[in-house]
């Protein structure tokens, strides 16, 4: 449900302005006009948990421009994602979890190759999907799931009109290492570096210049920064920055400043009313930064399943179409997004895909209080494995947690339960509630377990036909000495 911070929507817009708002996608009348079909600019920042954002209580930080998205629009608390970059991008890309897609781990395709890709012959995407209602769609940020040496066109495939992406690292290229200054990116005329300029502002500049040419149109857009992941980095605004927390602290607040530029734009193209603004990240902040949040030091979470690492934050703003001023405490992750995308824009959902999320467009536009869901899941990371095969899911089944508004199980990769979590009572996640004789908690326990037993015993491994081969590919072996060196790194380095 949520809960109506400073003032009542109703008032605000009148009973006629709501019911407006509430209407105006008319998801029951069918599919919408094309002058009806909202914008929306999804924007994904890279390894940043809540605990960096002030308008969920970080301190010592103040991100103005997201807060202000907060304010005017739906602040969530229950949003989860997948603990690692690749993971989550097939999951909200597809709208399947990693078990049902086979991307439970993380696999660097320019870097490690094999072969190895997000193949578009066996899967769909949320820009597929929004195409079929006449979208414009375009994507610029982060890809890393493809290589555009390999396959060149390959956002085209996947149903983007136009990108401008980071390469990620290219084995044999050094240039491509980099994603900030002088960073190397791909667009329809190829890879480059754009020397002296930062990355991030490439791909701001990038996404206006789309909006400029295409905002008669429905526009879907897609915008996973590179931000603010490793390596520490300057920023155009403070070039002058030293240590480490202090670098980090710069780099968030420039993805705060960036999200500024973007609002701005929008609103000077006279397309505000019409564009629905989605604020997230992809995982938890990295283990090396800790932050206060609340009163609660909190450390980042990412590659872990702790809530630092997988409830991240998700804010959607969009005046006169998404209720102001609202914190909710609906369940979601991100299989719902494409469904969601979907339903905003009177799409046509594909046939004989398999959807796993529930779409909450509803809420979203203030027709229900709630989301569908009952229960949300997250699924552990780590780098697949590379055999004779291809590159395969490292455990017949992952661990993962699975959760509701108050209780989280953890399940482990024999598919038991390892620990019972109160969410309300201990945020630290310290007291294990498994031997509980509370019949609220058994209750809990059991609901949960049902969950998990609906999963397939056995995980899916990535689906793809294998691009020729390369210099540069991993082999099993060598995969396997850098799965050890990681995992000799994360023995030192628990959590």
């Amino acid at each position: 449900m949520w809960k109506i911070k400073r003032r009542d929507f109703l008032k605000t817009m009148g009973l006629g302005g709501a019911a407006i708002a509430l209407t105006k996608f008319g998801f029951s009348l069918g599919k919408l006009q094309k002058h009806q079909k909202p914008n929306i600019l999804f924007i994904m920042a890279d390894d940043l948990g809540k605990e960096w954002i002030s308008c969920y209580g970080a301190e010592g930080i103040a991100t103005p421009n997201i807060d202000k998205l907060a304010a005017g629009g739906m602040r969530f608390e229950n949003v989860y994602c997948m603990p690692q970059c690749t993971p989550t991008r097939v999951t909200l890309l597809t709208g399947q979890y990693p078990c049902n897609n086979g991307w439970v781990n993380h696999w660097d395709v320019p870097r490690w190759g094999a072969g190895c890709h997000f193949d578009w012959n066996h899967n769909t995407t949320f820009a597929k999907v929004m195409k079929t209602a006449g979208y414009k769609t375009v994507a610029a940020g982060k890809w890393q799931i493809n290589d555009f040496r390999v396959t060149p066109n390959v956002m085209e495939k996947h149903g983007f009109d136009d990108w401008c992406m980071w390469t990620g690292y290219e084995t044999g290229v050094e240039a491509s290492a980099k994603r900030y200054w002088d960073a190397y990116i791909n667009t329809r005329e190829g890879s480059k570096t754009y020397e002296g300029q930062f990355g991030e502002d490439v791909f701001t500049d990038f996404l206006i210049d789309f909006m400029k040419k295409n905002k008669d149109e429905p526009m879907m857009m897609y915008y996973p920064m590179a931000l603010p992941h490793p390596p520490l980095t300057a920023t155009p605004d403070e070039p002058g920055v030293k240590g480490k927390k202090e670098t980090m602290a710069a780099m968030v607040r420039y993805v705060d400043s960036l999200v500024g530029k973007l609002v701005s734009a929008i609103d000077e193209l006279g397309i505000r009313e019409n564009t629905i603004i989605i604020w997230t990240t992809d995982n938890g902040t990295t283990k090396n930064f800790r932050n206060k949040m609340n009163g609660r030091e909190v450390r980042g979470g990412k590659a872990t399943t702790w809530e630092s690492g997988v409830n991240i934050p998700f804010i959607v703003n969009a005046p006169g179409i998404v209720p102001a001023d609202i914190v909710s405490d609906a369940l979601s992750d991100f299989t719902d997004l494409l469904p969601t995308f979907a339903e905003l824009g009177g799409a046509e959902l594909p046939e004989n895909w398999q959807l796993d999320g529930k779409s909450i467009a509803s809420h979203l536009v203030g027709r229900s209080n709630d989301s569908d869901r009952e229960w949300i899941m997250a699924m552990g990371g780590d780098p697949a494995k590379l055999t004779d095969k291809g590159v395969e899911s490292m455990f017949e089944y992952r661990d993962r947690v699975i959760r509701d508004k108050q209780y989280k199980l953890f399940v482990g990769k024999d598919r038991q339960p390892k620990k019972l979590i109160d969410l309300h009572a201990d945020p630290d996640e310290k007291n294990d509630l498994l031997s509980s004789v509370d019949v609220n908690v058994i209750a809990a326990k059991d609901k949960l377990m049902a969950v998990a037993a609906s999963f397939p015993e056995k995980d899916a491994s990535p689906k793809y036909d294998s691009t020729p081969a390369q210099l540069w590919d991993q082999t099993p072996k060598s995969m396997n000495d850098f799965i050890k060196a990681f995992n000799d790194r994360r023995t030192k380095n628990k959590f």
